[in-house]
């Protein structure tokens, strides 16, 4: 039998004689474990043999339940093969591959890959063919061998897009190509091409449903933006994918997902947050065998304790992350870890060791990042990119080579110079004047969407139904006294919407208008303050209007709505430079994270449309000055890292 076996293999056949002996040993190793196998397993399996289905989604149907089980999917794999039955066996092999893959045993897991593919091509089954592509690509990005992966996910994509009529699964392949490219993108530090793939690839496993990709493409996207420096849009979609995660119940969801918070919150400067996430990981990680998040999950834990000034215990778990990852061949992971070292004996005073540290990490950096995988890589964006635009190049070309010939033939070259020139000035004059004109309309329509947004429909009927509430109660006093109160903040917002800008301290008149109406409708238990520094004169400084009203609203919907007991929102305005004033919103709500899950539980969910608008109106009041602004979203957290607030902090140019 062996014998026969050996002569079907392949010109390459030494990877399917290795292989072949794999399978003879675990044929044995089979025969001692047969009992162990449940009759109700056999049977589906002979059922499965029998009926010999040709697709990916019928055999993962029937195996759903065990398909994690590497004991039936060898027994699975020995009774396909016995029976002549190759999609079966190359559906196990794919299974039991990543199996491996996923506790960091790569190299098994690509020689089975590897397996699947051939079989998958001899039986010319496109299904399976895309299947082992792609999951070879995944495994050799994991080992960071670039060029290799970008190889078959390339492929991958290219027989699944050819396929007319897909299955469900060819979708999901192509999102998983789409997702392994953005990835390679990603190592090229092209986050906006990544970015790219990754949307393109969530649209589409929305249109499958697929909560799993939708986790996996937010993950992504957050990790370009976190790159890109944008954090808190970082933190946005790692929030989504961890709610994904939630909802099928991955572990291997959540300590990723949990380990990329901790990472933003290390780089925002708050490691009590992040060790609250990452010490509850250490053994969920371990748990599951993927080293590869393992020993970044360690890495983050030692840079948290460096943050707090636990030297020793940042080492040890620096020194234990980096052992993983040697161990098991992830030489990124090595390269952040010598890195984080680096970091840790410089803060030390150690410079000498520092400098040993970052030599090691510039080494790693260099196996890396090779010149070889960099060109081949660059060459692949290239080419597929001009793939997509190779019609209009054409277009543009000949109509260049007309233009050159007519240019040769005439003879009035000044003339025609000068017409060129005329014709250019006169459509830069026009793009200006359309650039203009639409900047006025989106300002006017900004203006017009931030007053929609103060006079909320929400906000509107639960004053005036406080209002009818005291009339039926007779209480005329209140009633006038809340309707006077009403009267004047409505007057307030219609004047200041017929204005680019006003005072700050007119500013703070509707603001403090708003809070007493509001405060009426909360019993009056929210402490609501403002304090203004000395060498602050609110009546010299200009705000765009109707500023800092959708802040406060956002504190009491989401962080002091839901809250129990005390309740707090202190206004703090101080002067940051000659140039700048800083305005700060303190509320002691719930925090941002808490309120993200009432936001995804709600059955009526408020789109809320008024910090977006007023960030546009500051970048506009903004470019007035010539100068810039920032409004950063901070979380509170008291010493146990319990979320204890927010504060908003606006910094707004005076000149």
């Amino acid at each position: 039998m062996l014998a026969i076996l050996l002569k079907k293999t392949s010109p390459n056949g030494h990877l399917r004689k290795n292989i072949l002996l794999l399978y003879l040993f675990l044929g044995s190793v089979s025969c001692a474990l047969a009992q162990t196998i449940p009759e109700d397993f056999k049977d589906k399996v002979e059922k499965i043999i029998k009926v010999k289905a040709m697709t990916y989604l019928t055999i993962d149907t029937e195996l759903k339940t065990e398909k994690r089980d590497t004991t039936l999917l060898r027994y699975f794999a020995d009774q396909c093969k016995a029976e002549n039955y190759p999609e079966g066996l190359a559906y196990a092999l794919n299974q039991i591959g990543t199996k491996y893959r996923n506790t960091s045993q790569f190299k098994k897991a690509a020689d089975l890959h590897q397996e699947a593919l051939q079989i998958s091509e001899e039986i010319n089954n496109t299904e399976f063919k895309v299947l082992s592509l792609n999951m070879l690509g995944v495994v050799y990005r994991r080992t960071d061998a670039i060029k290799t992966a970008l190889d078959y996910n390339q492929r991958a994509l290219e027989l699944a897009e050819q396929v007319e009529n897909p299955s469900h699964h060819i979708k999901r392949s192509i999102n998983v190509s789409l997702n392994c490219i953005g990835n390679l993108y990603q190592t090229l530090e092209q986050y906006d091409l990544a970015i790219t793939q990754f949307k393109r690839a969530l649209t589409f496993e929305e249109e499958l449903g697929n909560k799993l990709g939708l986790a996996i493409n937010h993950q992504n996207i957050g990790d370009c933006l976190e790159q890109k420096g944008d954090l808190e849009g970082a933190l946005e979609n790692y929030r989504k994918s961890l709610a994904y995660n939630e909802e099928i119940n991955s572990d291997m969801g959540r300590v990723i997902c949990k380990n990329s918070l901790a990472q933003v919150y290390l780089k925002q400067d708050m490691p009590h947050a992040a060790l609250v996430l990452l010490e509850p990981l250490h053994e969920l990680a371990q748990s599951i065998g993927d080293f590869f998040i393992t020993s970044s999950v360690f890495i983050n834990t030692g840079w948290s304790h460096t943050k707090l000034g636990n030297y020793d215990r940042a080492e040890a778990f620096i020194l234990d992350g980096i052992e993983m990852a040697r161990t098991h061949n992830m030489p990124s992971n090595v390269l952040y870890g010598y890195e984080k070292l680096s970091d840790l004996e410089r803060i030390q005073g150690n410079y000498k060791e520092a400098y040993e540290y970052y030599k090691s990490a510039y080494e790693y950096e260099k196996q890396i990042s090779n010149a070889t995988n960099l060109r081949y890589m660059t060459d692949i964006i290239v080419r597929y990119e001009a793939e997509k635009k190779n019609n209009q190049i054409s277009v543009l070309a000949k109509e260049n080579e007309i233009v050159r010939l007519r240019l040769r033939k005439n003879q009035t070259t000044l003339l025609v110079s000068a017409l060129i020139v005329g014709l250019i000035s006169s459509i830069l004059y026009i793009l200006y004047r359309q650039y203009q004109s639409k900047n006025e309309k989106r300002v006017l329509s900004l203006e017009q969407n931030m007053l929609r947004s103060q006079m909320n429909p929400h906000f509107l009927f639960n004053s005036l139904n406080s209002i009818k509430l005291y009339i039926i109660n007779n209480e005329q006093k209140n009633a006038v006294h809340y309707l006077n109160k009403f009267s004047k903040f409505v007057r307030k917002i219609l004047e200041a919407s017929s204005v680019k800008e006003i005072t700050l301290s007119e500013e703070l008149e509707t603001v403090e208008l708003y809070m007493n109406i509001e405060n009426i409708r909360f019993s009056n238990e929210i402490d609501f303050k403002i304090a203004i520094d000395e060498g602050v004169d609110p009546d010299f400084i200009k705000v765009p209007s109707l500023t800092l009203q959708p802040f406060l609203e956002n504190s009491l919907w989401h962080g002091l709505s839901p809250k129990e007991g005390k309740k707090m929102v202190h206004l703090n305005i101080k002067r940051k430079s000659e140039n700048h004033v800083t305005i700060e919103i303190i509320d002691n709500g719930i925090g941002r994270t808490a309120a993200q899950t009432n936001k995804e539980n709600r059955v009526l969910k408020r789109k809320s449309v008024g910090i977006r608008i007023t960030k546009e109106r500051l970048a506009n009041f903004a470019k007035d000055y010539q100068n810039k602004f920032d409004v950063h979203i901070v979380d509170l957290f008291d010493n146990g890292g319990t979320p204890k607030g927010t504060k908003v902090i606006l910094d707004i140019p005076t000149v």
